[in-house]
């Protein structure tokens, strides 16, 4: 049975979707755009700014569900521009430490709302 996450941390969905579901002992989020949830507005500063804020939404959601970031199996990034892999990657290794979650980056045509990045993660929680 599946069961609801969801939290005034993270921006609300913005569509019919939930921010996260647990199922059993993991929990899949939602992609995360780069929303800041107290203005409604995806921060300046670029790719670094905007992956930071998708992971502390993905960290919020986690929090949720008494998880941290170390809890994580599996991460997606959905990124408009490739060229910026470099730049999400150095923010992104802030978040996480060794043994690092399994990872696949791929650039898409458009993100929503003109975002730069997504992210989305597979975490796992004790039963």
């Amino acid at each position: 049975m599946k069961k609801l996450i969801n939290t005034a941390k993270a921006p609300s969905a913005i569509g019919p979707y939930s921010q996260a579901i647990r199922v059993g002992g993991l929990i899949y989020t939602s992609g995360q755009l780069p929303i800041d949830p107290l203005t409604g507005a995806f921060p300046e500063g670029g790719i670094k700014a905007q992956t930071r804020q998708s992971l502390l939404n993905v960290k919020a959601i986690l929090e949720e569900a008494h998880l941290t970031m170390d809890h994580i199996i599996k991460t997606t990034v959905f990124m408009a521009d490739m060229g910026d892999f470099a730049d999400m990657n150095a923010v992104y290794a802030e978040f996480f430490s060794a043994p690092y979650p399994a990872r696949s980056a791929v650039a898409v045509k458009t993100l929503p709302k003109g975002a730069l990045v997504e992210i989305e993660v597979v975490a796992e929680a004790a039963q």
